[in-house]
């Protein structure tokens, strides 16, 4: 009797052994089999291939999650400027990642050693592509102060390492971001075979560099096509020969269906052959670096998600941390500033030995505690730039989801033979800014752009031009427009609200620099499209600066000794890597 008893669960054992290996079975061929067609995927002989293991969005270099909501944008608690431009406005933001902390000297000068090996700035063709990635170190000067040392040390001296980078315009922080972009991507397809180990500083010059954009909708072209770096993974299957599987992987990115948009060969699943380059469908590379808008800068700022009681905020922080005071309250620090500001005139860091902020200029990055978000330095040390275009209102009637102004749209630049057009060293563009800077519009290597046109706009609701800079602000379509009757044909009858002053660079027959001030009397305002918000106090700045909300502009050719920036990384896929529930 005994003997049958242990059989009966000898055989009850096996059976949910089998039947948990069949469901494991099921389960994982279902990955591979459509649910549209019940065609398989990645099937070995070929068909639709996809990477349908993909779990979520690798976190790149330097960033954390920052997990997207709902919060009241503008709502300052003081506003003693009386400038109108914080209406609180009720916004989501997708989730997004963000640095840690600012940008630091040693990051940024890691960008300026690389771009000065692969352009050198001997060479008269690549000579104003670094020449105008260098930060401004003059922005430390001051007429009736002594600030040589910062002039001659900050930027490379070691010991201003870990300080957050100055002397950085908008402009220039938006070409660190693609940079960042290209050179972590770069490591990515390395790290998984698509690139030979070494290649990215070994072999690299300025006819031979990685974009990841250029990559994704032509491979062949990174590295010139060199084979021996942009290699084929394993790219045939069993019983296909090297010269069938070579032919048929030149001819899948010839006959790439969408190359401008970014789509080549793909990287099929682990179960069939793998061709030979990483795509979209890869899930490998990752989504590019960029400057934050002013909204999600905002809502990381202030990181209210400390302040959640269930699905309410208590109350709003009018600092990053909690509390109106910008000491510390807990026992083990009372008395110490959580931040790095000026505390009032002639006081950049208060008394020696006690009651000190621990720094007179910039601090080194995490020398105060990071807010909820885990972020550092959100507020004081340096102001930072966004990516938002300054006006004085934000416009929540038009959208109050992932708010933005300074959308222009482009596409990659078909050439005659349909393929995309890529930058050379022949066809470098150059921007000759307003105070006289050059600055490399694009590099060697990447795609060209060029605006969009009716294509893309015919008969669409969401976007009409290219540029939607002025969107609401200005144009007949605006409510803002306050000459309605105006010709937009005729400038000299067109009244808008933003009329900034136009300084021009112009070059006589000689090619010598004419700076042209304009002098005009007639000029309204100092806003217009070439002015950027930046947001957070610095050290510079008193305590009424240090709210998130509080927003100010510059022109986005400008540096100062106070304005930094970090970057951000949208999201892709879920809201967040946890499953939410009830609280208790």
């Amino acid at each position: 009797m005994k003997v049958n008893k242990i059989m009966t669960v000898r055989v009850l054992f096996s059976l949910i052994v089998l039947l948990g290996f069949t469901s494991c079975s099921k389960k994982s061929s279902s990955k591979n089999t459509s649910s549209a067609t019940g065609w398989k995927i990645n099937d070995p002989n070929g068909g639709f291939q996809y990477n349908s293991n993909f779990t979520k969005q690798e976190t790149a270099p330097g960033l954390v999650l920052v997990e997207g909501g709902t919060f009241t944008m503008g709502k300052v608690q003081d506003d003693v400027m009386h400038d109108w431009n914080n209406t609180p406005t009720q916004q989501h933001v997708q989730s997004f990642y963000m640095d840690e902390t600012e940008v630091t000297n040693i990051m940024y000068m890691e960008y300026l050693d690389w771009t000065k090996r692969v352009f050198d700035p001997s060479d008269e063709n690549y000579k104003n592509i670094y020449l105008g990635a260098l930060p401004d170190t003059l922005v430390w000067r001051n007429r009736l102060g002594y600030n040589e040392t910062m002039t001659n040390n900050y930027l490379r001296h070691p010991a201003y390492s870990q300080y957050p980078v100055v002397g950085v315009n908008w402009i220039q922080a938006t070409e660190f971001a693609k940079w960042r972009t290209d050179r972590v991507n770069e490591a990515v397809l390395e790290r998984e075979g698509y690139l030979k180990k070494g290649a990215k500083t070994v072999d690299i010059d300025a006819d031979n560099t990685f974009s990841s954009e250029a990559y994704l909708a032509s491979p062949s072209t990174s590295f010139s096509g060199n084979e021996e770096i942009v290699l084929q993974k394993a790219g045939r299957s069993k019983g296909k020969s090297a010269k069938k599987a070579k032919k048929e992987a030149a001819a899948a990115e010839a006959s790439s269906s969408d190359a401008a948009s970014g789509d080549a060969t793909a990287d099929a699943g682990a179960d069939g052959p793998k061709n030979v380059y990483a795509q979209k469908t890869s899930g490998l590379m990752l989504p590019e670096y960029r400057l934050p808008t002013e909204a999600e800068w905002e809502y990381a700022s202030a990181a209210d998600v400390g302040n959640r009681e269930y699905n309410l905020y208590r109350g709003q922080k009018k600092y990053p941390w909690k509390g109106s005071y910008t000491r510390s309250g807990k026992r083990d620090s009372r008395g110490d500033q959580l931040a790095n500001f000026k505390q009032g005139k002639g006081d950049y860091g208060g008394i020696a030995g006690w009651s000190d902020d621990g720094a007179d200029i910039t601090g080194p990055v995490k020398a105060y505690a990071p807010n909820d978000f885990g972020l550092y330095d959100m507020a004081g040390n340096v102001a930072e730039w966004v990516q938002d275009v300054y006006r004085p209102i934000v416009d929540d009637e038009a959208n109050d989801f992932n708010y933005f102004r300074g959308n222009v749209y482009t596409k990659n630049k078909i050439g005659d033979d349909g393929k995309v057009e890529m930058v050379t060293s022949a066809n470098i563009m150059y921007d000759t800014l307003s105070n006289g800077k050059i600055i490399a519009r694009n590099k060697p290597g990447e795609i060209a752009q060029i605006p969009v046109n009716e294509d893309e706009t015919y008969l669409r609701q969401n976007f009409d031009k290219s540029n939607e800079i002025n969107y609401r602000d200005g144009d007949k379509q605006s409510t803002r427009f306050f000459d309605f009757g105006g010709s937009e044909d005729d400038p000299k009858k067109v009244k808008k609200m933003y009329d900034s002053p136009q300084h021009k660079i112009l070059k006589d027959s000689t090619g010598k620099m004419e700076k042209k001030f304009d002098k005009s009397a007639k000029r309204t305002t100092l806003i217009g499209d070439d002015v950027r918000v930046y947001k957070g106090g610095s050290w510079r700045d008193r305590a009424y600066w240090l709210d998130p909300a509080q927003r100010r502009y510059c022109q986005q050719d400008i540096a100062t000794d106070y304005i930094g920036f970090r970057c951000a990384m949208s999201r892709v896929g879920p809201k967040s890597d946890f499953k939410k529930r009830a609280r208790n």
